[in-house]
């Protein structure tokens, strides 16, 4: 059995979760399972550091994996903070005083806290994954990237590259690897063995392939909502399915390729509100000012609105929550950070609910993706009891 299983489970009644409204949660959580356009679907919602829900759909099974691609970048952002906590990083220093390689072609004055907040100015500066076991050539790699705007002008997310940098960065100041780090001072001491940030090749038979389902949404379509169309990155369908390569997950894509289940996300999420899952890990000073929103009044491009980006999350604010991946119920506070294909991890700090969810499909319809993900979401954002 799953750690999961025998370790954190608590019924959702000692949780003060409603049983009607997870039911009614789950039954939104399947149904296009049901409907046949997702071949796999998990879920699993927390509170109080215990797991309420955690419940699998399709043709995937309690044990299955699935790669979370961008909810990963919490986690790497969460091992950041901790190097902040222990006094061997600053968000505001100047990345090339710890890399100095990284510092050429307009990069010298990129902060860790423009890394973490995509708005470091090189958002499709390309580096392949297998790149990262040859230090002379990732070390060429980053040199040779140079900025599209003055850091710090302008946000546009960085689906990989700044990750790849962050990832440097752990590496300079901690001594060891960026994975060897999550894994000892996040992993462990959250007691989540099947979080992975570098999969063991044992594991890969457990991780379920992500698919392209559905037809691409139209530009008619992005009118009629009054949504600017997307703006073209690198997460194709190609760059998604080289993650069904056992090789690319070895190595622990830092801006994507984290592997676990939904169980995983929704406790790692609670450790983030609690400060760990009983070991304190992070103190709330630390997290109070991670979750500080940096990014002030700059726009998302594809959303037209605020960013509201903190240092590697994003928070949900007042106004246009759906438009940042989170549902339309929950409170401003709320933050975290969803995957590509649909992959959903955030945490309410006002109810203390906490939600994972990840599906193998991804649907090439990205708004009505959307629609899912906010419905999803709004419902397990009010799974409360009444009074």
């Amino acid at each position: 059995m799953r750690n999961v299983d025998d370790h954190w489970r608590a019924d959702p009644a000692e949780l003060g979760l409603d049983p009607l409204k997870i039911q009614k949660l789950l039954d939104r959580a399947r149904r296009e399972v049901d409907a046949g356009l997702l071949p796999s679907v998990q879920i699993a919602v927390a509170r109080h550091g215990r797991l309420a829900v955690f419940e699998t759909f399709g043709e995937a099974g309690s044990e299955s994996l699935f790669v979370v691609f961008s909810a990963t970048k919490a986690i790497v952002a969460a091992a950041a903070w901790l190097l902040i906590q222990d006094g061997l990083l600053h968000e505001s220093e100047r990345v090339s005083e710890i890399v100095p390689e990284f510092g050429a072609n307009g990069k010298e004055a990129v902060t860790v806290e423009q890394l973490l907040t995509h708005t470091a100015g090189f958002p499709a500066a390309p580096f392949h994954p297998l790149e990262w076991t040859d230090v002379g050539q990732r070390m060429k790699r980053l040199a040779s990237w140079r900025t599209d705007w003055e850091p710090g002008s302008r946000f546009m997310y960085h689906p990989t590259s700044s990750m790849w940098v962050v990832a440097e960065v752990i590496e300079r100041r901690a001594l060891m690897s960026f994975q060897q780090f999550v894994r000892e001072r996040i992993v462990e001491p959250l007691n989540l063995p099947d979080l992975y940030l570098g999969l063991p090749h044992a594991q890969f038979p457990r991780v379920q392939a992500s698919v392209h389902v559905g037809e691409e949404a139209t530009e008619a379509d992005f009118r009629a909502l009054g949504l600017p169309l997307p703006v073209p990155n690198e997460v194709t369908e190609e760059a998604i399915s080289s993650f069904n390569n056992a090789e690319i997950l070895a190595i622990g894509v830092p801006g994507g390729g984290g592997v676990m289940g939904a169980a995983e996300l929704a406790l790692f999420h609670q450790g983030l509100l609690h400060g760990g899952l009983g070991e304190k890990i992070w103190q709330e000073a630390t997290l109070s000012r991670a979750r500080a929103v940096r990014t002030g009044g700059l726009t998302d491009p594809t959303t037209g609105q605020e960013a509201n980006r903190a240092l590697g999350i994003v928070v949900a604010g007042a106004q246009h929550a759906n438009l940042r991946g989170f549902g339309n119920t929950g409170s401003p506070r709320t933050f975290g950070h969803n995957g590509a294909g649909g992959q959903l991890a955030w945490v309410d700090p006002d109810t203390g609910i906490s939600l994972g969810y990840c599906t193998n499909g991804h649907d090439r319809h990205v708004l009505r993706r959307g629609r899912r993900g906010t419905a999803i979401s709004s419902l397990a954002a009010v799974c409360l009891q009444d009074g």
